[in-house]
């Protein structure tokens, strides 16, 4: 069970072919009728699973090829995580240009699912900053991928699942930053209206934004919350200290760890751990980026049955009162998530053909897996959505249905003819029955 998703939904069943050499992917192929790339399994649902078939496990081919120092441009292997680059290059002066939540993704994982992070009204995905990258496909051939070579299939992998080849490298343009520190502001939020108000100001002077909802409040309170903003800090700071995580959560939550009183009473606290209206200081990277990494292995605190997480986004126009519809149905359910999430997209066009992000707003949720009444409540959450024309992030998925993924991604047929006819995964055959 080593290798699964990071909700631990669903167990499957799947074969493991761990490559150490670009060389070896060619054999990977030969061996198998069906594989699939895997990175760190940071993808929540299936979309990194294979059931029944094969994964190649490309978290190996973690080597640093070039780096140009004047302009940022970092060649690597597909296996280089998130957090390999920023212990690298971050002490002499370059920071990723987008990142999501966790810095324990690869490269190849973040082109896949063409990540996102709290700027991405000024930077959009991580699609942007790839120059190039280099495909392997089934027909044995290495396929060099740019915006201005073999366009049409860097397009279709670029948040392509993994679907179209195995991703060996990429070149990605890295940014120049002063130090490891952001100056940081938080601004304790009465209601969803307030949200917008706050958020309608705070993109035009903050490269950074994002707000913690408390899922449980209703009436007034509906969608109260914690927004945060920041930018590249430009005052004097010494440099970090290197240091890994070494906390781990230590156990399999037992099932009633996590239950409507325990997440009630986390939303009620976290709200109130802000006693003024505003806060204002510096911060290091890790603790404004990538809170969750300060645990490794938290997903254990769901326990064994694992959790389902939950984004979409509303296109601009009724966000608001689809988001609060949203918000609605979840604290009506009683399975409020203590780890929401709220931002919106700006209007940058993706580059990729399968992206998820699009001008809107965006919600992400975790819920415990409390069988067939969570599979209901994440069901009406995607009718919400597709009734708003809104769609949901297959990296995030673990239920949704063939019809409304057809709607959410039109594109999808299209898209077909650039996965590799020996690639499939566990979310495709799901979504597309193919």
């Amino acid at each position: 069970m080593s290798h699964q998703s990071w909700g631990r939904i669903p167990k499957v069943q799947q074969s493991i072919s761990t490559l150490l050499w670009k060389e070896e992917i060619e054999n990977v192929f030969d061996s198998s009728s069906n594989i699939l790339p895997y990175g760190m399994g940071r993808s929540y649902g299936d979309s990194c699973l294979n059931d029944g078939y094969s994964i190649a496990d490309i978290s190996n081919l973690n080597r640093f090829i070039s780096f140009d120092p004047i302009n940022g441009f970092l060649k690597c292997e597909a296996g280089v995580t998130f957090a390999e680059i920023i212990d690298t290059f971050l002490p002499l002066g370059w920071f990723l240009p987008v990142t999501p939540g966790t810095k324990y993704v690869t490269v190849g994982g973040a082109i896949a699912n063409d990540v996102h992070g709290k700027n991405h009204h000024v930077e959009g995905t991580i699609g942007h900053h790839i120059q190039s990258l280099n495909l392997f496909r089934s027909d044995s051939k290495l396929h060099t991928c740019s915006l201005t070579e073999n366009e049409e299939l860097f397009r279709a992998t670029i948040g392509g699942l993994g679907l179209t080849g195995i991703i060996l490298s990429a070149t990605i343009k890295l940014k120049k930053v002063t130090n490891e520190y952001f100056a940081f502001e938080s601004i304790k939020f009465k209601g969803i209206d307030d949200f917008f108000i706050i958020n309608k100001e705070s993109e035009t002077n903050f490269d950074y934004t994002v707000s913690w909802i408390d899922c449980s409040s209703k009436g007034k309170k509906l969608g109260r919350g914690i927004y945060m903003r920041g930018n590249h800090s430009i005052s004097q700071h010494p440099p970090l200290p290197f240091k890994k995580p070494t906390l781990k959560f230590p156990i399999e939550a037992p099932t009633w760890l996590l239950n409507e009183t325990s997440i009630k009473a986390f939303n009620f606290l976290y709200y109130h751990k802000q006693f003024s209206t505003i806060v204002k200081k510096e911060v290091p990277y890790n603790p404004f980026f990538y809170p969750l990494d300060f645990i490794l292995e938290w997903n254990k605190m769901y326990g064994s049955v694992g959790f389902y997480q939950f984004q979409c986004v509303i296109p601009f126009g009724d966000e608001r009162n689809g988001i609060k519809k949203l918000l609605s149905t979840i604290a009506n359910s009683g399975k409020a998530s203590f780890l929401a999430v709220l931002k919106t997209f700006g209007t940058k066009p993706s580059i990729g053909m399968m992206s998820f992000p699009a001008p809107g707003v965006t919600l992400a949720l975790d819920f415990r897996n409390d069988g067939e009444s969570t599979i209901r409540l994440l069901h009406q959450l995607e009718e919400i959505v597709a009734s708003y024309n809104g769609k949901m992030y297959p990296a995030k998925d673990a239920t949704m249905r063939p019809k409304y993924f057809q709607q959410f991604y039109p594109q999808w047929e299209d898209f077909s003819q650039f996965r590799d006819p020996k690639i499939s995964s566990s979310f495709w055959r799901r979504v597309t029955n193919q």
